[in-house]
């Protein structure tokens, strides 16, 4: 290869592209994009990855990890722009370079501390956006709790920022869902913080089970509305029935979260959503409530998208380590699940994937002891990480 004029080259890299890995390439960078790539030796001059992965950055969807720096214990409330700032440092070692910032688009006294701040964690987010203090690309998810009675018009306070790639439908009322074992939602609220006890926890199921009643229907074809006129993908959550999918296809859903059970995500593949799988689920070897295990629907073919949900660390592990867990995925398509695939979900068309043109969001991962390591992070050309 002769010189590129490109602003940046990384050569002797195994890089991971969309549908192939090529084990011995390069990369030119220009102007923010992927200018040029190929095989073999890159041009004198051209940064040694010394054989390490370089593979797209990774693309998050639903992460609420934001709140553990927001709210590091229970009742301590840390400055907003400043735990922004923080979550996006761990964001981005963890090679994730675009992310849908999970906020809860609800008020319930007496259950989260986070509960009814996404408008305080919206501003501080877009303020340390206009800052330049970011090293991730950082869009919008409102996680929206349907039977709360002040979540239409909390959704409609935020409809308008421009940030906003995604509202997810979800309803953690005791007894269906994620939590069809009560007793597993028990069991989260009692490790929460200080925990409940079982008096105050029955206090908190009754209020939910009469929301449910007398709120869901109506918040339901509100929000989903709301969505429609914003042209906002929307996400289910949860889903555990054959019902459960039929919502979801009337609602014209793009993607569902963490379905429960096979018999959901078999009804939801065939109805073309996109399937999302908590990552930790792939490194724990299972779901912490207990639900289906995401390298069983990765087996089946099911899985289309990992998040990180609570541990960033875990999307990166888990796209890696899926090709052990079921043998049909290669690690070009195992990356897909991190990158490409969460792009298309919500219209991010111009990254997450090596290609000529597309954005140079791009990490160089080392793994030792099959752990990987992010050592190196570009967004948009430029070296954050």
């Amino acid at each position: 290869m002769t010189s590129t004029g490109s602003d940046a080259v990384i050569g002797n890299a195994r890089i991971v592209l969309a549908d192939r890995v090529n084990e011995r390439g390069w990369i030119a960078l220009a102007n923010g994009r992927i200018a040029e790539y190929g095989e073999g030796d890159a041009p004198a001059g051209s940064e040694d990855a010394a054989g390490d992965m370089v593979m797209p950055g990774l693309i998050e969807l639903h992460t609420d990890h934001l709140e553990a720096h927001y709210v590091p214990r229970p009742k301590v409330f840390w400055d907003p722009i400043a735990a922004v700032v923080s979550y996006d440092a761990q964001l981005a070692t963890s090679g994730i370079t675009t992310v849908l910032d999970s906020l809860r688009v609800w008020r319930e006294d007496g259950a989260e501390d986070v509960d009814g701040r996404a408008g305080v964690l919206a501003a501080a987010i877009s303020s340390a956006r206009d800052a330049n203090l970011l090293r991730a690309d950082h869009f919008l998810h409102l996680r929206c709790e349907i039977p709360m009675p002040s979540v239409v018009e909390e959704a409609k306070e935020l409809i308008d920022r421009p940030d906003i790639r995604l509202m997810s439908l979800m309803d953690h009322t005791p007894g269906q869902r994620q939590f069809r074992d009560e007793g597993k939602l028990r069991d989260y609220y009692r490790g929460k913080g200080a925990g409940m006890t079982d008096a105050e926890l029955d206090v908190l199921f009754e209020r939910r089970f009469a929301y449910q009643k007398a709120y869901a229907a109506t918040n339901m074809r509100e929000i989903v509305a709301l969505a429609h006129q914003y042209n906002i993908p929307l996400a289910s959550h949860d889903d555990t029935t054959d019902e459960n999918v039929a919502d979801a296809v009337r609602d014209r859903i793009s993607v569902a979260e963490f379905p429960t059970t096979m018999e959901a995500a078999h009804g939801l593949h065939q109805a073309g959503i996109g399937i999302l799988m908590g990552a930790p689920n792939v490194v724990r070897g299972g779901s912490h409530s207990g639900n289906i295990a995401a390298v069983d629907l990765a087996r089946e073919g099911l899985l289309d998208i990992l998040s990180s949900d609570y541990i960033p660390s875990s999307l990166l592990m888990a796209a890696l380590q899926l090709p052990q867990c079921a043998p049909a995925i290669d690690l070009a398509s195992a990356v897909r699940t991190v990158t490409k695939a969460p792009a298309e979900a919500v219209g991010l068309a111009d990254r997450g994937e090596i290609a000529v043109g597309k954005r140079a969001d791009l990490i160089r991962v080392h793994v030792a002891r099959d752990i990987p390591v992010v050592r190196s992070v570009w967004r948009e050309g430029h070296r954050v990480a």
